[in-house]
């Protein structure tokens, strides 16, 4: 039985499903957006002691931990007093609710951002699943989401848009579109190609001009990704809609929050919007575009 089979038997239990697949790889995120630049940083460090080392000078910085670090283990813990939060305390967005916030030995408070990831991922998700129904192009579009969120929020908070989720996300996009999913095979290779030089290109020339960089490489790589999911047809509407949420976002922060002015803002989480939209929206924003335009051709002659 295939899952359209499924859902055409059982929509409700499916929908069930999706949602609280989103609450559990929502919480999931969490754990990534905080341990895998923690990871990053620690091979870095033991990369730069080892070559000073073999240079024959004492290490620079501090020694690692010697427990285990990585996604796994060691158990989640409570950042003030260590202790392990059990299973039960663990549930996405019902322990929040029921422990009030805190941290249920010490009561220190816990940050209302990962029960609000969690809720999004799920929503999302849910959005996704609603657009495409019950197909290998929801499925798939799912991880696709899942990897937007997370490299949102690790550049958010540390201006880094990991290999270890961008380069993976790209050729999961060309093999999708092996057999078509999303686009055609052509149009996705083509897409990776030009939605990195396209930013590579900026990047050089902003340099070249100003002296200064401007973004980051994990940029190039997420709208390589993005044009690998979908095509480089789509790249244009990214790089501008990418835009116009900065723009806004930007001043919003500025007027509304304070923001200074001279602290640089990550563009990662702007591709990421802008990728999800175009995801799901791409389509009738090109339509409606496309017929503005001949309407417009229709009107001038």
């Amino acid at each position: 039985m295939t899952f359209a089979n499924i859902y055409a038997v059982a929509p409700i239990t499916v929908w069930v499903g999706v949602i609280i697949l989103g609450l559990l790889v929502g919480s999931f995120l969490n754990v990534v957006i905080y341990r895998l630049p923690v990871m990053m940083q620690n091979a870095w460090q033991k990369e730069c002691d080892e070559y000073l080392v073999q240079q024959g000078q004492p290490a620079a910085r501090k020694k690692l931990p010697d427990e285990t670090f990585n996604l796994a283990y060691p158990n989640s813990r409570c950042p003030k007093c260590n202790s392990a939060i059990k299973p039960w305390q663990n549930i996405p967005i019902l322990s929040y609710v029921l422990l009030k916030g805190a941290c249920a030995n010490c009561k220190t408070k816990i940050s209302i951002r990962y029960p609000i990831i969690e809720g999004v991922t799920a929503l999302l998700g849910a959005l996704v699943f609603w657009h495409f129904c019950a197909s290998t192009q929801a499925l798939l579009g799912l991880a696709l989401v899942w990897a937007l969120i997370s490299l949102t929020m690790i550049d958010v908070d540390h201006y880094l848009l990991p290999d270890a989720i961008t380069l993976p996300l790209m050729w999961l996009g060309i093999l999708a579109n092996i057999f078509g999913t999303y686009t055609s095979l052509e149009s996705s290779i083509i897409g990776a190609m030009a939605g990195y030089l396209s930013l590579w290109s900026v990047y050089w020339a902003f340099k070249l001009i100003t002296g200064k960089e401007g973004m980051g490489f994990g940029d190039f790589k997420l709208l390589a990704a993005l044009g690998a999911w979908m095509g480089w047809e789509y790249l244009p509407m990214i790089i501008l809609l990418s835009s116009l949420v900065g723009a806004v976002l930007g001043i919003g922060a500025i007027l509304l929050m304070g923001r200074d002015k001279a602290k640089p803002l990550p563009f990662g989480p702007y591709l990421a919007v802008a990728g999800f939209i175009a995801f799901i929206w791409g389509e009738l924003l090109l339509n409606h575009y496309l017929q503005l335009m001949n309407f417009s051709g229709q009107a001038s002659i």
